[in-house]
Parts: C-alpha cells; sequence; structure tokens
C-alpha cells in the first residue's frame, strides 16, 4: 500500500465533532485522514445555536469554516466519500470505502452521528429541525411563549413537559396512543394546565417547514407553533459493530472518560456516544477525544 494512504488516525465523519477531533489532532503533527460523505443529520436545520460565537449561524457556514481552517495543516486530509467496511490488522485498522479506496491508520475515531427515524406521520420529516424540534436549548429561546406540543408518551414526554415549561407555558401533549402516565404525573399536567391529547395524529399543516396546525384522525386540528419530539434513532455507521464496539443502554456507543470504546484503538465523539446531541458538546467531546488519543499514541511511542 502507498504510504500517502497509511495514517497515524483516520476520522470516520467531518462534521462538528470530528473536525473538532481533526483540529487537535492536526495540531499534534499527527497524519490524520477524514473520511465525510456530507451528509450531516443536522442538514435541514435553518439556524444553530447555543454554540459560543456562532449563535444563529447557518450549520453548513460553521462546517465550511472549520473546513477551511484545517486546510492550513498539511497533514489532515479529507476524502469525500463513504466509509463502507472496517477491519482489525496487525499493525491497526483498515477502512475501505465505497468506492474501493483503501486507508490504515493505528487508530480511529468515529465521528458517524446518527439517524433519527421519524414517525409516520405525513408533514413531520418536512418540518423536522425547522419547526418539529429535539432540544429546547437550541431553539427554544426562538419559540418561547407560543402554542407548543409534545409528541411523545410516558416518562420522555413527563421530561420534556417539565423543562419545556421553563420556555413556555402553552403546552399540550399528543400521545399518539394510549397515555401512559403515573398518577403523580398526571397531577403535575394538572396543576400546571397541560392538557393530553390522545388521538392520533394525521398530519401536520405546514408551510416549508413551519408548522401551524395538528391535525388529528378524524379532522380536528390544533394551532401550534413548535412540536417537540425525541424520535427513536440508530447508529449511522455499521463499521463500529463490526470491530466489536459495544453499545449502551441508549443505544450509543459506549465509551471511557478518554472516548475510547470498548475496542482498543477504536474511539467515538459526538452524536454517536452522547445522549446530549448538541453542537457545542459535539465540538466538546471531538477535541478532547483527539487530545486523549494522541496521549496514548506518545504513551505507546514512549514505551
Amino acid at each position: 500500500m502507498s504510504e500517502k494512504n497509511k495514517f497515524d488516525v483516520i476520522i470516520i465523519g467531518g462534521s462538528y465533532s470530528g473536525l473538532s477531533a481533526a483540529l487537535s489532532l492536526g495540531r499534534a503533527l499527527r497524519k490524520v485522514l477524514v473520511i465525510d460523505s456530507g451528509k450531516p443529520s443536522n442538514s435541514v436545520v435553518e439556524h444553530s445555536h447555543n454554540l459560543l460565537t456562532h449563535d444563529g449561524a447557518k450549520p453548513k457556514d460553521i462546517t465550511d469554516l472549520a473546513r477551511q481552517q484545517l486546510l492550513v495543516y498539511e497533514n489532515i486530509t479529507f476524502y469525500n466519500g463513504f466509509a463502507e467496511t472496517g477491519i482489525q490488522t496487525k499493525n491497526g485498522f483498515e477502512i475501505t470505502t465505497t468506492d474501493g479506496a483503501i486507508f490504515t491508520a493505528r487508530k480511529i475515531i468515529f465521528a458517524t452521528g446518527l439517524k433519527d427515524r421519524l414517525p409516520n406521520i405525513e408533514g413531520f420529516a418536512a418540518c423536522w429541525g425547522i419547526s418539529v424540534l429535539h432540544c429546547p436549548y437550541c431553539h427554544g429561546y426562538e419559540y418561547q411563549g407560543v402554542a407548543t406540543a409534545i409528541v411523545g408518551n410516558g416518562d420522555a414526554a413527563f421530561h420534556y413537559a417539565q423543562l419545556i415549561r421553563n420556555w413556555t407555558n402553552k403546552l399540550t401533549i399528543f400521545t399518539n396512543a394510549a397515555p401512559e402516565f403515573t398518577e403523580v404525573q398526571w397531577d403535575k399536567f394538572q396543576k400546571y394546565g397541560i392538557k393530553v391529547v390522545s388521538t392520533e395524529i394525521a398530519r401536520l399543516d405546514h408551510e416549508k417547514g413551519h408548522v401551524k396546525n395538528i391535525v388529528l384522525n378524524g379532522g380536528f386540528k390544533m394551532k401550534v407553533e413548535a412540536i417537540y419530539s425525541r424520535p427513536e434513532t440508530q447508529q449511522h455507521s455499521e463499521i463500529p459493530f463490526t470491530l466489536g464496539c459495544e453499545l449502551n443502554e441508549q443505544g450509543l456507543l459506549k465509551v471511557d472518560a478518554f472516548q475510547r470504546t470498548t475496542v482498543p484503538g477504536v474511539y467515538a465523539c459526538g452524536d454517536n456516544s452522547n445522549f446530549a446531541r448538541s453542537l457545542a458538546v459535539s465540538v466538546s467531546s471531538g477535541s478532547a477525544a483527539g487530545a486523549f488519543l494522541n496521549n496514548d499514541l506518545c504513551a505507546e511511542d514512549f514505551a
């Protein structure tokens, strides 16, 4: 194999956490390859918030600027493609992309994020990331005080209600099924005037992703301007599984305090291993992963 295809570290995923890890490693003089297919999960989001110095910026503008700044480091290489398979070798790891390119590295960082499995409700996907939201810290300020829905059930919906009431007291929970709340939770809803609707949702009326009404089976409409929901997710890449990485109870890659997975030499950062799904947290975990990985390489080379 050509030396140009051999790296100290391969980072799979070139969004916020992956680019942050690349910056740490590039400044540590490591030869780094970032493989990215250019399909971040927040591509539909109009504006990103709660990230210092970039509050209100478009997500793509943030990553474009990050890539531009990383080009200063000649030891960082970008490859536009999808990492399809990965195997462990005697000296590290080998990654093959869908177009047949093969790269090797001593260590791997997965910054591959998650796929959202959106419910089969007409209009939901069109509104996702615009007015159907998952994080009040990212978008709650812009939707403060407006009629807001929570699509969820049980403890998850209760937690959302407890949290989102900080931004608005005009809350209605749509369970889309038989309610699954405890007596204590029902008492809280009654105390704070939070309605619960169990009729199934037929569709969302919206204008270019901005929700106007929730339409129930039977045709009844309720006006809302924002919806919070946390759909099920799945790992974006299958390679961690083929390498033997374990998942935690939330379906996230299990990592220790140093961003190491359960497979030696394999690290993870960002949404694939953190419940927060926040840009700021992704950047932080990526920076940490790069620094901790470099420290491990230094220790190995100093043996």
